[in-house]
């Protein structure tokens, strides 16, 4: 310790032919002292076998006292304090605490993405939360996601190449095609030794040129070891920047190693969209006017270009009214529903499926109507044609009798549905506090584009999209119209109209059905097929009265499903998840408790009704070919999601707010934004 401030002491040079191969960080051993010469060195070190430590400060190089023995950790402390205290000049030099202490956390935290093994930590004086701190069992990946985040992380790609005859090795991580930053961060690594080179630099910027968007970067981490007597570190007084032998053929072989690698990695591009609404939600306030009403407005009222709203969501199209036939096929039996009674001829169930149109429900809900209002209960005295007139309109339209079926004549309507006199007033509590749960967590933001919005087209039976104002919004259709169809089994509970079965089918045979399906799960460790199918149809037969009064879903006496609840007029849900719904009825509805079994059932019997890609034939050919074989002409889906589906969607939906984050509602474009890119080509 007597010695280690001196000139000299720490240089690693033991002959001169070791200046020709220098492989350390320094090799004059000046540093320490260097710094003891403008500043106050205290070294505290203890060694592996010593049994105390010593401490020893420094000034000029100089020992000042000899080394006294202290309580330590195994190891050495340098502490440098009073920097430049007698260098004012140089003192004054100095940028601000702030700018300094970023400077340093910049140089620590790219030697500690490239020491791996080891472990770093930066702490400003006086705080308690290290700036960067890295483990010393973590990978250089680790550390990068440590330092720069996650995003990055995600998207390196690593990298290594070496070529004996140009005697270089390369190693390191850089960012694929899918991240991109405004400035590039390029940590290179010159046999250990963190340089820059301007030229391997502009050589990898020129691959990234052709994948990355204009005027953005790429992250960079190259680890080059070459031959140290081919490197020249005297080309920059700081030997920050440095020059080597056969500089361009090596900086050509990276070049090329790197674009190789990108190459593969273009396969597929990910983006990331953004869900709807992270910040302020969607009001009325904001609601712009359509181009029909801005040519009557004033000067001050000039809506323009970029703002202009060219639709109206009011406009019904031609198509809905040329309803086609609805008749869906079932394996086990054929589904058909009968006219709406026997005194109503088929004129007048025809007129009934088109008695409100979208601008008559919206027009008879008033402004100040809360969620609850315009969802809840309505209830009627007298005839209900008289009442219409005194009440708010109905979440539906009510039916006449208590059955509709489904017939398979030509000549009879194909979907029926009618009011009863009467509604039933549901005053369970459990029914009550699962409404209150829907009107608390509706999001009136969601709620009014849903109600406004135009519809633009499907992109499957999955996804589809709409305009609301000047934005164009995909949404999920599966999870939109489960969440729907679990609204209507909660807000009409008990007073729901029947799909009638033509022909029973036996539960037996459509929980052996799903029980042979992979999805169900089974294993021969659960018991044999035919024994829980049985169990299945006597459990459910238990259940089957309550299942009937509240969900007119009928089982008979001898264990076959007859009828299915009418949840949405001219709506019949894909049966090829009829038994998949029957064993999960069985397994996955909490029957014990009242609350928990109403909401298990409806999210159930949802998941059923709801629109699902896996059952619905995409292929024009392949479903004009199932409708040939099954000698029906059965209703296109895109026709049901449109004119039944999103219909629907208008009046009867209160999304809940966790649509606004889990993609379920994407905001995909808005049209100011797309003039400023119009505007820029």
């Amino acid at each position: 310790m007597e010695i280690v401030c001196e000139r000299f002491t720490t240089s690693k040079l033991q002959k001169f032919e070791d200046l020709a191969a220098i492989s350390t960080y320094g090799f004059r051993g000046e540093a320490l002292a260097s710094v003891s010469h403008v500043a106050h060195v205290t070294i505290t070190t203890k060694t592996a076998d010593g049994k105390c430590a010593y401490r020893a400060s420094y000034c000029d190089g100089k020992l000042k006292a000899p080394p006294k023995p202290c309580a330590g950790n195994q190891g050495t402390q340098i502490t440098v304090e009073d920097l430049f205290y007698n260098v004012s000049t140089r003192r004054k030099a100095l940028k601000s605490a702030s700018e300094e202490y970023a400077k340093i956390v910049e140089i620590i935290s790219r030697y500690a993405i490239h020491n791996s093994g080891k472990s770093f930590a930066v702490k400003k004086h006086g705080e308690t939360v290290a700036d960067v701190r890295t483990l010393a069992n973590a990978s250089t990946v680790d550390n990068i996601r440590a330092i720069f985040g996650n995003a990055v992380c995600r998207e390196l790609i690593e990298v290594g190449c070496e070529d004996p005859n140009l005697a270089f090795n390369l190693k390191g991580y850089v960012s694929n095609a899918n991240y991109s930053v405004k400035k590039c961060i390029f940590l290179l690594f010159i046999n250990h030794r963190l340089v820059e080179s301007s030229a391997l630099k502009k050589a990898i910027e020129a691959v990234y040129a052709a994948y990355l968007p204009k005027n953005t970067h790429p992250f960079l981490y190259l680890s080059l070891e070459i031959a140290p007597h081919n490197i020249d570190v005297n080309v920059h007084p700081t030997k920050h920047e440095v020059h080597f032998l056969h500089e361009d053929s090596i900086v050509e072989s990276v070049q090329k190693h790197i674009e190789s690698k990108l190459l593969g990695s273009n396969s597929s591009r990910t983006y990331f969209t953004q869900t709807l609404l992270p910040g302020p939600a969607i009001s009325s306030d904001d609601v712009l006017k359509p181009a029909s009403s801005s040519a009557a407005a004033g000067a001050s009222d000039r809506v323009y270009a970029h703002q202009m709203v060219r639709t109206d969501f009011r406009a019904q199209k031609l198509d809905a009214f040329l309803q086609p036939a609805n008749k869906t096929q079932t394996e086990p039996s054929e589904l058909a529903v009968s006219e709406c009674g026997s005194s109503r001829q088929p004129e007048q169930c025809d007129m009934d499926m088109q008695e409100l149109n979208d601008a008559d429900l919206l027009a008879g809900i008033s402004e100040d109507l809360d969620i609850e209002d315009f969802m809840g209960d309505v209830k009627e005295t007298g005839d209900s044609e008289n009442s219409s007139l005194v009440n708010p309109p109905p979440r539906k339209r009510h039916r006449i009798g208590s059955d509709v079926e489904m017939k398979d004549d030509e000549g009879a309507s194909d979907t029926t549905a009618a009011s009863v006199p009467k509604r039933r007033i549901i005053k369970l509590t459990s029914i009550k506090e699962l409404r209150s749960e829907i009107s608390e967590q509706a999001h009136k933001g969601l709620q009014e584009m849903l109600q406004n919005h135009s519809y633009v087209g499907c992109v499957n039976p999955q996804w589809a999209l709409v305009q609301h104002q000047t934005k164009l919004y995909l949404l999920n259709t599966t999870k939109l119209s489960q969440e729907l169809f679990y609204q209507i089994l909660i807000y009409d509970f008990g007073n729901f109209g029947v799909l009638r079965l033509s022909t029973p089918a036996p539960l037996y045979d459509l929980a052996m059905l799903a029980l042979e399906s992979p999805e169900s799960g089974w294993t021969e460790d659960d018991g044999p097929q035919e024994g829980l199918a049985q169990y299945i149809v006597e459990f459910l037969k238990k259940k089957s009265e309550m299942l009937y009064d509240y969900f007119s879903m009928e089982i008979d006496e001898e264990g076959n499903l007859a009828g299915l609840p009418l949840l949405l007029d001219n709506y019949i849900p894909a049966l090829e998840g009829l038994p998949m719904f029957i064993l999960r009825l069985a397994t996955e509805v909490n029957w014990d408790d009242e609350k928990e079994c109403f909401e298990s059932f409806s999210r159930e019997c949802s998941m059923f009704y709801s629109i699902r890609k896996q059952y619905i034939l995409e292929d024009p050919a392949l479903l004009e070919q199932q409708t040939e074989e099954l000698g029906s002409s059965g209703t296109s889906w895109k026709w049901t999601i449109e004119h039944v589906v999103f219909k629907a969607f208008r009046t009867l939906l209160a999304p809940p707010k966790h649509f606004t984050e889990d993609g379920s509602i994407l905001q995909i474009a808005n049209l100011p934004d797309l003039y400023k890119v119009f505007e820029r080509c």
